[in-house]
């Protein structure tokens, strides 16, 4: 049996470790959780029953409940009902995928659409024999943080097998990036069967506002991220050095004061006094997302720098509030960044003329003007949840009503 999906459909969104109600700044809290939020509401919007399925980590959180009119939120029992680090979930994915499996056989949806690579597993043990399409979205690979983290890779040892079983077993693959597509196809996975849909931003939210200049007259960069070593906060501090009359704020991580427990932290503190920086860095700790566009506008110039990276979202963030962005070569940013018109693309892995390019921008406020309008009218042409959710919704159509699932794999 196959199911067809109409405007008001419904459609089962797995995430198993992102909650759409989890607070942001965690270590497993972050780009996901923006994403299935920003897609369940805009899909509940379009008329769309949608609801979220992610596992329990509080006895405190209620069986059901509501994001918004029209989106559902599940907390799922598998595993401790306390937070566990998405790393270490694959254990309780076979009761997560019972449970979906037994609400589906009484009421099942049109569409399920799995959210990273342990979520896709669940998903497809629920959907087994019951004819739901899904769709699978894996926001990062294993094959990617395995080549960049080596012995420091934590991920399940079967990660990467089971990724490619689940890509073969789904209905559709919604890359997120030109370059994850080119991963999936070194995987073995077809092309065919994989479409790219971008993340998005809210431009109502992140939008130019008028800025407030350091009192001192200091130019000001903006890093914004996980408090981990890859996001590159430490190449924006080296490269300060070379920057006379600039600040840098990094924003990320847990409150500022509780930022002295932080290995990270202390680690780029040690790196700004080597340099000779620590009077002009700061540390800011965790910034709410309703605080970050007031953030940005005050910054000169925002920098994107990790040593790799699926997607990255702040470029979208900083180009949507008119900033421009220097950004590595990597991931999703290869997309999202245009090289001189949004921005400046630099290497990952050479910092060796990073702070001349910082300084040139910042010494030319034309192009940084340039830059940011640009940025601006990228997002708005491609970049807005609502044009995202609407190819999301073509892929959910193209496969509700076309050959049954394959069998899940074991």
């Amino acid at each position: 049996m196959t199911r067809t999906l109409t405007p008001a459909g419904h459609v089962a969104m797995v995430s198993e470790h992102a909650s759409p109600l989890a607070a942001l700044g965690g270590p497993d809290a972050g780009g996901q959780n923006v994403y299935v939020a920003q897609v369940a509401r805009q899909l509940a919007g379009k008329g769309y029953r949608v609801t979220v399925y992610t596992r329990r980590d509080s006895t405190g959180l209620p069986d059901r409940a509501t994001l918004t009119d029209g989106v559902r939120v599940v907390h799922v029992p598998a595993g401790p009902p306390v937070p566990v680090p998405k790393d270490e979930l694959l254990p309780y994915m076979g009761e997560f995928g019972a449970f979906l499996a037994r609400e589906w056989a009484v009421a099942p949806p049109d569409v399920a659409h799995s959210h990273f690579w342990m979520s896709g597993l669940a998903a497809l043990s629920g959907a087994r024999g019951l004819g739901i399409p899904v769709v699978q979205t894996y926001h990062a690979l294993g094959t990617v943080k395995k080549r960049h983290q080596g012995a420091d890779d934590t991920s399940p040892p079967q990660r990467v097998i089971i990724e490619k079983a689940v890509g073969h077993a789904c209905a559709r693959i919604i890359a997120t990036c030109s370059d994850e597509v080119a991963e999936l196809r070194a995987m073995g996975l077809p092309p065919d069967r994989t479409a790219v849909v971008p993340c998005g931003v809210d431009p109502e939210q992140f939008t130019p506002l008028t800025r407030t200049r350091p009192a001192d007259g200091r130019r000001r960069l903006l890093a914004v991220g996980r408090l981990v070593p890859r996001k590159g906060f430490d190449r924006a501090i080296r490269a300060l050095a070379g920057i006379p009359n600039a600040e840098l704020l990094v924003a990320g991580g847990p409150e500022a004061d509780l930022l002295g427990a932080e290995p990270e932290a202390e680690r780029l503190r040690a790196i700004a006094a080597e340099y000779g920086v620590s009077d002009r860095v700061t540390l800011l700790g965790g910034v709410s997302r309703a605080r970050m566009p007031g953030l940005m506008a005050g910054a000169d110039l925002v920098l994107s720098l990790p040593r790799y990276e699926p997607f990255g979202i702040v470029p979208l963030e900083a180009m949507a509030c008119a900033k421009p962005v220097v950004a590595s070569a990597v991931g999703g940013q290869l997309d999202t960044v245009v090289h001189d018109s949004t921005g400046v693309l630099v290497p990952a892995d050479d910092d060796r003329d990073l702070g001349a390019v910082i300084g040139a921008l910042l010494d030319d406020p034309h192009r940084l003007a340039r830059y940011g309008d640009a940025g601006r009218q990228r997002v708005l042409a491609h970049y807005t949840w609502d044009r995202v959710t609407e190819l999301i919704a073509g892929v959910y159509g193209a496969v509700s009503s076309t050959a049954p699932l394959s069998e899940v794999v074991r």
